[in-house]
């Protein structure tokens, strides 16, 4: 399911236009993406929790040329499911 299929579905859901459901996508997006910059957990009820993680530096092998590189550390975006969620895919 792409974008604009699952604005098209929410929006006949809830009963509103597909503009309107478009732009309550989008805060939501735009202020969850807010709370993790900030470094915030979300968690979501029934569906799992997002979280912004520190990755460490490293040192890694180029497999052809057998040169040690320094990995810098980064920060990913990690999600983990709730218990219920894991539970509707067995």
């Amino acid at each position: 399911m792409n974008n604009k299929e699952f604005t098209t579905h929410l929006s006949g859901r809830l009963g509103s236009t597909a503009k309107d459901t478009a732009e309550m996508i989008g805060t939501l997006l735009a202020e969850m993406t807010r709370e993790l910059e900030n470094g915030s957990t979300i968690a979501i009820q029934s569906f799992g929790s997002f979280e912004v993680r520190k990755k460490a530096e490293r040192i890694s092998v180029n497999p052809l040329t057998k040169q040690r590189l320094l990995v810098p550390p980064k920060l990913t975006l990690s999600f983990r499911p709730s218990n219920v969620l894991k539970d509707k895919f067995k």
